[in-house]
């Protein structure tokens, strides 16, 4: 699909708004982070970092290399009342513009099936965590259900938006993920595919 940054904003808000709560309780019940920084990569409108900052004391900063994304992603913020623990930054996932372990919480959802270089990007998101720190990336609706109802809301959208995911989700990518993961040299990682979709969790030991 080809949309425009507010047209990606509205059916980010008024079909895909119930799985970003949903997402972020089982990215916090995975990773045990709760404190610190969270990096939300290929952040689109936000709405991930926004639950998750709802939840959490974490220091949400929100990264996507979309001037148009981040612009409303910032009206986004403002509108929620956490202008103190969130932030916007113009960044890709291959070259992300942060120091090396600087990063407890990394998490995306959705973007990493557009990345252009995932075994730099998972290189990227590796060397930006800090010990102890803990990658959720990947792609999935929360629950079964939820799939459902979108499914059935983004057909009347694109008509090729049920083989998308199926591809997205399927074991092809299982293996290629597994495979980048391999070659990016990640020592701790543990690839999922069930009906809460396809994620990664990488993790880095604490010192």
């Amino acid at each position: 699909m080809d949309l425009s940054a507010e047209e990606f904003d509205q059916v980010a808000r008024e079909v895909f708004a119930p799985i970003y709560p949903i997402i972020a309780g089982q990215i916090i019940d995975r990773s045990g982070v709760t404190k610190g920084t969270c990096l939300d990569l290929g952040c689109g409108s936000g709405y991930l970092g926004l639950a998750l900052a709802g939840i959490t004391e974490l220091s949400v900063c929100l990264l996507d290399k979309s001037p148009e994304m981040l612009k409303i992603a910032d009206q986004n913020i403002i509108a929620s009342g956490f202008e103190s623990k969130m932030r916007t930054m113009l960044g890709d996932v291959q070259d992300i513009p942060l120091p090396d372990q600087s990063v407890d919480l990394a998490v995306s959802r959705g973007s990493i099936f557009f990345w252009e270089n995932r075994v730099k990007a998972f290189s990227e998101i590796f060397r930006v965590l800090a010990p102890g720190g803990c990658a959720c990336i990947g792609g999935g609706f929360g629950t079964p259900e939820l799939k459902r109802q979108i499914t059935e809301k983004m057909l009347k959208i694109s008509e090729e938006w049920s083989g998308m995911v199926k591809k997205n989700t399927g074991k092809e990518n299982e293996k290629a993920f597994n495979d980048e993961l391999r070659a990016a040299g990640i020592p701790q990682y543990e690839v999922v595919r069930d009906d809460k979709g396809l994620w990664i969790t990488i993790r880095r030991k604490a010192s």
